[in-house]
């Protein structure tokens, strides 16, 4: 019984460091957009079995995101790139973001103003 525990635990040991360098490389990332833009926020948000998604506004308006394999492994990340973590996308937030052309033609005519689709 003891040698399944110690595989148990070293299995264990190496899923967390793997999470570890996972949230490290996001946490890079995550510190280059704010960098670019002039500082950054984000909020992170369920995604089910694909983990969570991290969105990025940063000071200028610009916007992106990242895609963490858990939510766990997204707060860390974001933990580690200092940004301010917003609960929701809504208000003063989702204010901020500024979108283009290239963003109305990939809203398919979804939005007022788009391209018609069809």
């Amino acid at each position: 019984m003891a040698d399944t525990k110690q595989v148990d635990e070293t299995a264990d040991a190496k899923q967390a460091a793997k999470a570890e360098r996972k949230a490290a490389r996001l946490a890079k990332q995550i510190s280059s957009f704010a960098k670019q833009h002039g500082g950054a926020e984000g909020q992170i948000a369920y995604i089910g079995e694909r983990g969570a998604r991290i969105v990025l506004v940063g000071d200028d308006g610009g916007w992106g995101d990242l895609v963490a394999p858990s939510v766990a492994i997204a707060e860390l990340a974001v933990g580690k790139a200092g940004i301010t973590v917003h609960e929701t996308f809504d208000g003063e937030f989702a204010a901020k973001v500024k979108t283009g052309p290239y963003e109305w033609t990939r809203m398919a005519g979804i939005q007022v103003g788009g391209p018609k689709n069809g």
